[in-house]
């Protein structure tokens, strides 16, 4: 009889995390959609003039935060190919780059909003509910709803049955507020369509995890940006979701983030902080980066959402 020699582990021994490269922070110079395009090349360069002086400063503030040594600065772009399909990589693309050299920007990375789509169900997955004091259990679970706040709803006046007494109206109320309440109530997806769609706020939140270097699947990474091909495709979908522009870029993602924007991002950036708020990320890739972090004396901030900055113009 042929002896079997049988090995057993643990399966988390066996795990193994990628690790990203990773810049000091990555700037987003900006976000187009189909309006902007429409209206032409002339509100790309008055945006990327205003951009501009921002972005420097960014940049000397981490030449300043690590003394004798290049500051990794990378940039990045996105366009929404994800709510609307609008020209094609062939035209808009030069037309952006060509708008950013102008004001002597240069774009690291381009990246389309439908990239973000692939991994959201990663990020879905991680999401965990922030019950406010007293619930109850009456409200779903935010993975049956699609809808994620950051307190408590309003209640509804009226009976609550019959020859029952009248419910009173009560304030909606905001989980650990300062004070007064500002109460969030985003919707992540709908499923109205044949497909789930994703939320704006959704996908800029995975956006941002992206950014920061954070997502895995099962230990790697779920999307790697790949080098710009020799002529732009008329189709988005022929496009790599994520595009590195120059051979010798700096790493895409980062510690840090910045982002400028413009106003109309205000409310989306309110409902994106909210989202990761109450997403778990994985708690070896959180030790990985600060290990790597600590090693270049960079001191990160624990919540994710302050590693975040923007600047609205």
């Amino acid at each position: 009889m042929t002896p079997m020699n049988a090995m057993f582990g643990e399966v988390t021994a066996e795990r193994r995390i990628a690790a990203a490269p990773l810049s000091h922070v990555s700037i987003e110079l900006g976000h187009l959609y189909m309006e902007d395009f429409e209206a032409g090349p002339d509100r790309l360069r008055r945006m990327f003039r205003r951009v501009a002086p921002w972005a420097g400063a960014v940049r000397s503030t981490w030449e300043e935060q690590v003394p004798g040594r290049r500051a990794r600065v990378s940039t990045c772009f996105l366009i929404d190919d994800y709510f609307s399909r609008f020209s094609s990589p062939a035209e808009l693309v030069p037309m952006v780059l060509e708008a950013a050299a102008e004001s002597d920007l240069t774009i690291d990375y381009l990246a389309r909003e439908s990239a973000c789509a692939e991994p959201a169900g990663l990020v879905e997955d991680r999401l965990v509910d922030d019950p406010p004091p007293g619930a109850n259990g009456s409200r779903p679970p935010v993975k049956e709803t699609g809808w994620l706040c950051n307190g408590m709803r309003s209640s509804q006046a009226g009976a609550v049955q019959a020859m029952g007494r009248a419910q009173r109206w009560a304030p909606p109320a905001q989980n650990a507020k300062r004070g007064h309440s500002i109460f969030v109530d985003v919707e992540l997806w709908d499923e109205t369509g044949p497909h789930r769609t994703w939320s704006c706020p959704f996908l800029a939140a995975v956006w941002q995890l992206l950014r920061l270097g954070l997502l895995r699947d099962g230990g790697r990474l779920p999307l790697r940006p790949e080098l710009r091909p020799q002529a732009w495709p008329t189709d988005w979908d022929a496009l790599s979701p994520i595009v590195q522009l120059g051979d010798h870029a700096p790493p895409f993602a980062a510690y840090t983030t910045m982002s400028v924007l413009s106003p109309r991002f205000l409310p989306v950036e309110l409902a994106v902080r909210t989202i990761l708020s109450q997403v778990a990320v994985d708690a070896e890739v959180l030790e990985q980066v600060a290990g790597r972090s600590e090693g270049e004396g960079i001191r990160l901030e624990e919540e994710l959402v302050d590693r975040i900055s923007y600047v609205f113009i």
